[in-house]
């Protein structure tokens, strides 16, 4: 096989390995609602403003992944007032939230990455609409 093919294979394999490790959850949904209620942590949905008239988390900032990789219209201001919580992050899947905590982490926020909305449906957390 040409080496150049391996090295490509190697770097993809690479990337979605990374992205796989950020997306996954790193806090159980009771432990995060309990931290949200104690007013240690803020919880944060990333999904698109399109995505959220199916329901919400109770509580949870709307805060698009878009927006933190873009302008940071509303993350920005969001991020000021919350520096010294823990910034706990869902989507759909796990995905996007592992690859927004994993961002913020690198800017230096306590940020967690709980996963899709059903880990939160699934361990009887209410939700709302927006």
């Amino acid at each position: 096989m040409d080496p150049v093919y391996l090295i490509l294979a190697a770097v993809v394999f690479f990337f979605v390995a990374r992205s796989l490790w950020q997306a996954r959850p790193t806090i159980a949904p009771v432990e995060a609602n309990a931290a949200i209620k104690s007013g240690n942590a803020v919880l944060i949905d990333v999904r698109e403003s399109g995505e959220w008239s199916s329901g919400v988390a109770q509580s949870a900032a709307l805060l698009a992944l878009s927006d933190l990789r873009g302008s940071r219209t509303k993350w920005e201001p969001f991020l000021k007032a919350h520096r010294d919580k823990q910034l706990v992050l869902y989507c759909v899947s796990g995905t996007r939230s592992g690859i927004a905590a994993g961002l913020l982490r690198r800017e230096g926020f306590n940020a967690v990455n709980l996963g899709g909305l059903s880990r939160w449906t699934s361990a009887g957390l209410p939700l709302s609409r927006p």
